[in-house]
């Protein structure tokens, strides 16, 4: 006896149907995506008890011929494809003959449709996968789709099925990412009779991000604009202080087409890097276009994911113009509180090392010993003052003036919790995360070092043994030799030992070995063999982290102006290299409208 049988046709239409169909958004989505192949001006979506009771879309395009209603409702019919090539240059966003059937196979569902040709409407009507009824009605032209009861005769996919409010959330998500791609359609959403979205025409696609996001884009987004021959890339990207917990603020449409693609979504954040915290995620919205042959759609049923042939070009120029935007962005502006201290006397300027945080002031420079090398003053690691723009360790022994910096300019009232630096500038109160500044100012002198390849190193008197497992002494016998490139010179003692022989003058010696397990977990989170870059990036960071001042740290008002002013030279002096901000502000008028003083 055969064990293998072909299975009936309303089994195989409900294997489909779970393949396309995975909730009631699901099905909004391909019903939507067919009207707008179809040319629509108009869509209604109208929901009743979040998509378990009824689906109705409603357009008002070129409509179908009785023939071409009924061979809508076979699989694999379609109006779309006639030969092979154009399964690899596909234009459209769906094939109408490959979701209504399968919608069709776990709905009652009904079709009116009429074409421009025609007198008269179509009415088909199907249960379960099975034409129950097929009429004229006079209806205009256009097309409606209408789903009931979705999944009745699948009772184990309906229990699945969330709440009607967690369903509706997904709906109303679904309809905006639409409206958002195809802004000179107009879209209404209802929902148990009541309007809960409208989004009427637009003149272009910047106007419907505003209609969607809310008039404050100009302030909170930045406009994203590349194009080479080959890509074209425009869109908007948030502030990185404008960020969600999730990932449903990134809106990414391939040649029209709303995607999920991990590939866009890790050169955003990798565009991103360094400016935002892990967990978080920006809002954006891309829209790519490319030759259709360029770009496979078929990837996934749900036609959420897609491939691309040139899938590094793609990534690398996503990456570098999110990158060039906000490196490029406005830099908060505020002015320097001199007109309101006119009677304020001078203070002395102070000169700064481009390398370290030893600051001298003429009242105090002959009176002031020079520590050793390595020794720490008041919380910071003092080295020779020096250095260029070629790095650091030049000879010349002069120190590089830097004023007139958006954080220099603060005048500094002074610390709060041994953790804040609160400075003024005019109408402005700026509070200024010391940790955070320290953490960003070390991270890029270590950079800038590593990038010379002059890194300044310390040798220790007495090296410091470290014991590691044994997972963890390979990872650190790979990145021995980069860290030797950073002046972290650690070498093998036998086993799973190693000895620390020298570090980089800008960390603490007391520190260090809790540094390099630290830096050894990165990479093993990380996965140092497979992604060594990020890696290397990583553990720069951790050094960094250990070099800066911790919490509850008292500085004095010189130590706290050094650090202001040292802030100034860095490329991103507006966060650390987590991502965390280095500072916030408020103005006079909200601290007004806080106590009441002004409405």
């Amino acid at each position: 006896m055969a064990r293998i049988r072909l299975l009936p046709e309303s089994l195989s239409n409900k294997i489909a149907a779970g393949e396309v169909v995975e909730r009631p958004a699901s099905v909004v989505k391909e019903l939507v995506e067919n009207s707008l192949d179809a040319g629509s001006r108009q869509i209604v979506v109208e929901i009743k008890q979040g998509g378990r009771r009824l689906i109705r879309v409603s357009d008002d395009g070129t409509g179908m011929s009785a023939d071409d209603a009924l061979l809508c409702l076979e699989r694999y019919a379609t109006s779309k494809i006639s030969r092979d090539q154009d399964l690899f240059a596909i234009r459209t966003l769906g094939f109408r003959g490959e979701a209504l059937p399968s919608i069709a196979a776990v709905s009652r569902f009904t079709l009116v449709t009429r074409d421009r040709a025609s007198e008269s409407a179509t009415r088909i009507e199907v249960h379960g996968g099975r034409i129950q009824k097929v009429t004229e009605v006079g209806a205009p032209v256009g097309t409606v789709v209408t789903v009931s009861d979705l999944f009745y005769n699948t009772p184990a996919r309906r229990k699945f099925l969330k709440r009607v409010e967690t369903e509706m959330g997904h709906i109303a998500d679904t309809v905006v990412a639409m409206a958002l791609g195809r802004p000179e359609v107009s879209f209404e959403l209802v929902h148990n009779g009541r309007r809960v979205r409208r989004f009427g025409k637009c003149p272009s696609q910047s106007e419907r991000v505003k209609q969607i996001l809310g008039e404050g884009i100009e302030r909170e987004f930045f406009p994203l604009r590349f194009c080479d021959g080959y890509l074209e890339l425009k869109g908007w990207i948030g502030r990185p202080s404008v960020v969600r917990s999730t990932s449903r603020g990134i809106y990414v449409f391939v040649n029209g087409r709303r995607v999920s693609d991990r590939l866009v979504q890790h050169a955003l954040f990798e565009g991103y890097a360094g400016r935002l915290l892990k967990g978080r995620y920006p809002l954006a919205v891309l829209y790519l276009k490319l030759p259709c042959d360029q770009v496979d759609v078929n990837v996934h049923p749900t036609k959420h994911q897609v491939r691309f042939t040139d899938s590094r070009r793609i990534h690398d120029t996503i990456r570098d113009q999110v990158a060039a935007v906000l490196a490029g962005m406005d830099r908060p502006r505020w002015r320097p509180p001199s007109a309101g201290n006119a009677d304020r006397p001078e203070q002395p300027r102070i000169r700064f090392a481009r390398i370290g945080f030893e600051s001298q002031t003429p009242a105090v420079e002959e009176q002031r010993p020079t520590p050793a090398r390595g020794e720490k003053d008041g919380g910071f690691p003092v080295l020779p003052a020096g250095g260029s723009k070629d790095g650091p360790g030049n000879d010349s022994g002069a120190l590089q003036e830097q004023e007139g910096g958006l954080f220099g300019q603060l005048e500094v009232i002074g610390q709060f919790g041994g953790s804040y630096i609160v400075g003024q500038a005019a109408d402005d109160l700026i509070i200024v995360d010391q940790h955070a500044a320290c953490e960003r100012i070390a991270y890029e002198a270590l950079k800038k070092a590593a990038l010379a390849k002059r890194p300044e190193s310390q040798r220790l008197l007495v090296p410091q043994t470290l014991e590691l497992g044994f997972s963890e002494a390979h990872i650190l016998e790979i990145l021995a030799a980069h860290l030797a490139s950073w002046g972290l010179e650690v070498e093998p003692f036998g086993g799973n030992s190693f000895v620390i022989k020298s570090y980089p003058v800008l960390l603490d010696p007391a520190d260090l070995e809790d540094t390099v397990r630290q830096m050894v977990e990165v990479a093993a989170e990380t996965g140092l063999e497979q992604n060594l870059e990020k890696t290397l990036e990583n553990c720069l960071k951790t050094m960094a982290c250990h070099n800066s001042l911790r919490a509850h740290h008292r500085l004095n008002r010189e130590q706290m102006e050094q650090i202001l002013v040292r802030l100034d030279g860095c490329d991103d002096p507006f966060h650390c290299p987590h991502g965390r901000p280095t500072y916030v502000r408020w103005s006079l008028r909200e601290l007004e409208k806080a106590f009441g003083r002004r409405a």
